[in-house]
């Protein structure tokens, strides 16, 4: 049921979002990682607006995505009820209640993709960007053993810039697992580390750019 949701919401959507939106993608290697996410994998990304889950729903329109989401969101009956209904994940975060984390990997062991924003939270003014990273993408990947995909957004939505995407390559974060270490030391390391990955693809994104600028390479 989740996915004929889907496929109607995007279906219908498609015009909405091009003209809200206007995405362009980008790819750290479109060889490697495409817009077509083959089997189980987890997308991490970084944190712009409540717009960028519509964004990555487009993106990514082959798969059928299950993304976490704050409990906020979930307040009213309405927007509870078609979030439930696409399949989002719903996370507390003024609980102790890791239910979502036991879905999470359900969901992946079945196949599917699991959207996660480590920051869990949008920035505030002033604030560093991308926030530091909560460790739940880097133990459910762990757990799952399934690749995590990185992605960058520049946020511009709803304006005249187009928004910007660009897709990094999949990680296999046990690969990362260093035996020298304790379990919270890898695991503090290896979330530091998939944050270092999403704020490179923001560097790849500028230098992509300016090469296309110059006629050297043109996104998709």
């Amino acid at each position: 049921m989740k996915r004929l949701i889907n496929a109607f919401v995007k279906a219908t959507g498609w015009p909405v979002q091009w003209a809200c939106f206007r995405t362009k993608v980008y790819y750290e290697d479109k060889a490697v990682q495409g817009r077509r996410i083959r089997g189980p994998a987890i997308l991490i990304s970084n944190h712009t607006s409540v717009y960028d889950y519509a964004v990555f729903l487009f993106v990514f329109w082959s798969r059928t995505l299950r993304y976490q989401m704050a409990e906020c969101l979930f307040k009213k009956r309405a927007l509870r009820n078609f979030l439930k209904s696409m399949g989002g994940i719903m996370v507390d975060r003024d609980s102790y209640d890791f239910a979502f984390v036991r879905t999470s990997i359900e969901i992946l062991s079945k196949g599917g993709v699991v959207g996660i924003f480590p920051e869990a939270r949008l920035p505030r003014e002033g604030e560093t960007r991308p926030l530091p990273f909560k460790t739940s993408a880097t133990y459910i990947a762990l757990e799952s053993g399934v690749p995590v995909i990185p992605v960058y957004t520049n946020g511009s939505y709803f304006c005249k810039k187009r928004a910007e995407v660009i897709i990094g390559k999949p990680l296999r974060v046990g690969d990362l697992w260093n035996a020298s270490l304790d379990e919270k030391t890898n695991i503090d390391e290896i979330t530091a580390f998939l944050r270092k990955k999403v704020m490179e693809l923001h560097e790849e994104l500028e230098q992509q750019k300016q090469q296309a600028q110059k006629g050297k390479r043109v996104p998709s």
